[in-house]
């Protein structure tokens, strides 16, 4: 069987990441892979985040699952949070997850049928191919700017993915390592900056229709949403002036 770092960052999520490790060790009961760390990065919470988490130890330890809870000293940012652990993973594969788990983490099931039937080297999850597999919808408004920021990222970038920012990504270990020593940004461009990365390297890349629900509470904001474009253009920048090689 496979191994698995499962990676959530995490940035004051206490009122639910107790309960996400909860539905995660109650998929991993059945799931078929060993051995599994869960690896929580807290990035610079103020609500006790990294202590909600620990809490929840014994639902991923029951399962024979490990859980670490690794903290920035600041808030960092999702993309450096998400890069720390790509780093720090020990194992065959690995799935970055929201910490609300809006994509549900059974989802997992069908990223890694795809990578293993495909034999692809990353396999992301994706609101864009088939939208009816969408529960709780954005607001019209967010979900309009989405496809502009999308259709932005295909021109600047030739990235041939409808959906960049759905945050449910599986990489193999010579991705994840291979991408994160070259990532750069560290806000929620990060995304499109991993997968321009996956692209130029060569490893292959399936983009996946998952079921999706909407946070009311996330805390992205309309405004990390627009600085995600600016990111777009740094990605082309970096590439142009030799930052990953």
């Amino acid at each position: 069987m496979p191994s698995l770092s499962l990676v959530i960052p995490a940035y004051n999520e206490s009122s639910r990441i107790s309960t996400s490790l909860r539905s995660i060790g109650r998929y991993l009961e059945t799931a078929s892979f060993d051995p599994v760390e869960v690896i929580v990065v807290d990035d610079g919470s103020r609500d006790g985040t990294a202590e909600a988490a620990i809490s929840a130890n014994r639902a991923i330890s029951a399962v024979g699952g490990e859980l670490r809870v690794i903290s920035n000293p600041s808030n960092r940012g999702k993309g450096y949070s998400v890069q720390r652990a790509m780093q720090e993973a020990h194992h065959d594969w690995l799935l970055c997850s929201d910490a609300d788990l809006s994509t549900p983490i059974k989802e997992l099931d069908r990223l890694m049928g795809a990578a293993a039937e495909g034999g692809y080297d990353v396999a992301i999850g994706s609101r864009a191919v088939d939208r009816s597999l969408i529960g709780d919808h954005q607001p019209l408004y967010r979900e309009a700017l989405g496809r502009i920021f999308n259709l932005n990222v295909r021109l600047l970038t030739g990235l041939p993915i409808a959906d960049t920012q759905c945050g449910f990504k599986l990489f193999n270990r010579q991705a994840a390592r291979q991408i994160a020593a070259r990532q750069r940004l560290v806000g929620f461009g990060f995304d499109v900056e991993q997968l321009y990365l996956a692209r130029k390297l060569g490893f292959r890349v399936a983009e996946i229709a998952v079921e999706w629900n909407n946070n009311a509470d996330s805390s992205v904001t309309l405004r990390t949403g627009l600085r995600a474009f600016s990111d777009v253009w740094r990605v082309k920048w970096n590439d142009w002036t030799g930052r990953y090689e």
